[in-house]
C-alpha cells in the first residue's frame, strides 16, 4: 500500500504539483492530427494536467497550443479568431502568433501600439504534428527537449494508424494501472471455458492453458520499468507475456499480433485521463483492419461532444448504465458481461474507485498487495523516486534527454520452461535489434 502522502504525490497533476512537474518535463500526446482538418480550422479547446489550452492549425499548416484565457483580460480564446497566422481574440481583436508574442493590440493608439505589443506575451506550447498524433510540451524549457524516439513516431507515415482514444473517468494513475497488471487477464477479461461461445458484442474473452495465476518477474530500467507475466504454455513450454511501462505514463502491452501499440494515459486534470492507442507495423504498411480507430459503435458510440473537452471519447457506455452490462452473457460466455472492447472492462474496475468523499482516487491507504502486484509496486516505487529526484534534486529521469531510451517493445513469446526470458527476449524488447516483434501468441487464443 501507499502512505496518504504518496498517493496524494503521485496522483495530482496539476500545476505546481511534484508529478505534474514531471510530466510537463515531458512531450505529451494530446489530440489525433484529424481533429484539425485544414489551416485556419476552427480552434479546438483542450485541456491537460489541469490547464485548460486551445490548439489549432494555423493558414500555414503549423499546430499551435495556447493558454485559454487572452492576456488581456481573460476572455477565452476558444471564440478566437483563427486567421493570418495567428489567434485574433474575439473580445477586442488582440492578435498572438504560434509563439504567443502580441502582433496586434488594435484597441491601443496606433503612437504606442508597437511598443505595448512588445510587453504582452500569451503563454504559448510548442507542438509537433508527427504519425497522425499532435504531441504538445507544457514544461519550463526555453528549447524543448529532443522529441521522443517512440518506434510509432519514427515509422513510416503509412505504417501508423489513426489513434484509438477512450475518455476515463478516474485518476491517471489507477487506470495505467490496469496495464501493469496481468492476473487481471485471468478474471475480468476472460470466458468461462475454452470453447464458450463468442459474446454479442466485442471479442471473444482471453483464456490460459494454464490453471494457475501468472508468475511476475520485473525489471527496473532507466526508462521505467518491463516485466513479464509468466503462464505455463502447452507441451510444458513457457508463455512469456512481456509488458513495458515508460515514464511519465506510457505502456506498451502485447496483443502478440506482429504490430506495436504505444498507450498513453494522458491526465487532463486529476479525475479525467484520455487512455490513447497508438498501433503501427515496423515492416509495412498497416492494413484497414489493424487500422480500425475504436468507434464503440456496438454499445451505442461516444456521446456528443459539447465545448468541453471531458466529453471528447467518451463512450455512450459508462457508469450511468453500467457500462452495456450483459447479465446474460455473463451467465454463459463471460467472466464479466461488460463487452470487451478496449478498455470498457477495466473502466468499470478502476472509474468506481473512489475515496470516501466520492473522489474518483482511490485511498491506496487500503490496499493490500500480493504477488500478482509486483509490477504495480515497482512502477510506483520508480515514480516517486522520479517525482522526488526531480523536487529534490532537479534531475529528470534519462529518457526526457536520451529519447533512445524510448526504442522498446512488448513481446509475446514460449519459452522453454524456466529458460533466462531476459536474455532470450533481448532483441525483441529492443527496436534497434532487427529482431522481429514478439508474437508467438495472439492475445485471444482460438
Amino acid at each position: 500500500m501507499l502512505s496518504r502522502e504518496n498517493n496524494e504525490l503521485l496522483c495530482r497533476v496539476g500545476p505546481g504539483t511534484p508529478m505534474g512537474a514531471l510530466m510537463r518535463e515531458y512531450w505529451i500526446p494530446a489530440l489525433p492530427s484529424n481533429e484539425f482538418p485544414g489551416p485556419d480550422s476552427p480552434p479546438k479547446r483542450m485541456k491537460l494536467l489541469g490547464e485548460n489550452i486551445i490548439m489549432y492549425r494555423d493558414t500555414k499548416g503549423r499546430m499551435g497550443a495556447i493558454a485559454e484565457a487572452c492576456p488581456h483580460r481573460g476572455a477565452s480564446l476558444y471564440f478566437a479568431r483563427n486567421e493570418d497566422c495567428g489567434i485574433r481574440c474575439a473580445y477586442h481583436g488582440w492578435k498572438f502568433d504560434l509563439d504567443g508574442n502580441c502582433i496586434d493590440a488594435p484597441t491601443e493608439p496606433m503612437e504606442r501600439r508597437m511598443r505595448f505589443q512588445q510587453s504582452i506575451k500569451a503563454r504559448a506550447f510548442p507542438c509537433r504534428d508527427v504519425n497522425k498524433m499532435v504531441w504538445i510540451y507544457m514544461g519550463p524549457r526555453k528549447e524543448p527537449p529532443p522529441f521522443p524516439a517512440f518506434e510509432i513516431n519514427t515509422l513510416p507515415y503509412d505504417h501508423v494508424g489513426e489513434p484509438s482514444i477512450m475518455m476515463e473517468e478516474a485518476n491517471w494513475l489507477q487506470n495505467m494501472e490496469g496495464d501493469l497488471d496481468s492476473a487481471h487477464l485471468n478474471f475480468l477479461h476472460s470466458r468461462l471455458q475454452e470453447k464458450a461461445p463468442p459474446p454479442k458484442h466485442g471479442i471473444q474473452g482471453f483464456w490460459s492453458p494454464d490453471p494457475d495465476p501468472p508468475v511476475l518477474d520485473v525489471q527496473p530500467t532507466e526508462y521505467g520499468a518491463y516485466y513479464t507475466a509468466k503462464r505455463r504454455y502447452r507441451n510444458n513450454e513457457d508463455w512469456h507475456r512481456i509488458n513495458q511501462f515508460i515514464f511519465p505514463f506510457h505502456t506498451m502491452i502485447t496483443t502478440g499480433d506482429g504490430t506495436i501499440n504505444l498507450r498513453s494515459f494522458v491526465p487532463l486534470d486529476d479525475h479525467y485521463a484520455m487512455l490513447i492507442s497508438h498501433r503501427g507495423h515496423p515492416k509495412r504498411p498497416i492494413t484497414p483492419e489493424e487500422n480500425r480507430v475504436l468507434t464503440f459503435d456496438e454499445v451505442g458510440g461516444f456521446i456528443p461532444r459539447t465545448e468541453d473537452p471531458r466529453t471528447y471519447f467518451m463512450t455512450a457506455a459508462n457508469k450511468r448504465n453500467d457500462y452495456a452490462r450483459d447479465l446474460q452473457v455473463e451467465k454463459e460466455a463471460m467472466f464479466n458481461g461488460i463487452p470487451f472492447i478496449g478498455n470498457l472492462q477495466d473502466r468499470a474496475m478502476t472509474e468506481l474507485m473512489c475515496s470516501d468523499d466520492g473522489e474518483p482516487l482511490y485511498d491506496r491507504t487500503k490496499e493490500h498487495l500480493g504477488s500478482s502486484d509486483a509490477q504495480v509496486a515497482l512502477v510506483r516505487r520508480q515514480l516517486l523516486q522520479a517525482v522526488t529526484d526531480l523536487r529534490d534534486q532537479k534531475k529528470v529521469p534519462p529518457n526526457v534527454d536520451n529519447v533512445k531510451l524510448d526504442r522498446v517493445r512488448s513481446a509475446s513469446h514460449i519459452f522453454p520452461a524456466d529458460a533466462d526470458w531476459r536474455k532470450l527476449s533481448e532483441g525483441s524488447r529492443d527496436v534497434d535489434s532487427g529482431a522481429p516483434v514478439g508474437a508467438e501468441v495472439p492475445l485471444i487464443i482460438q
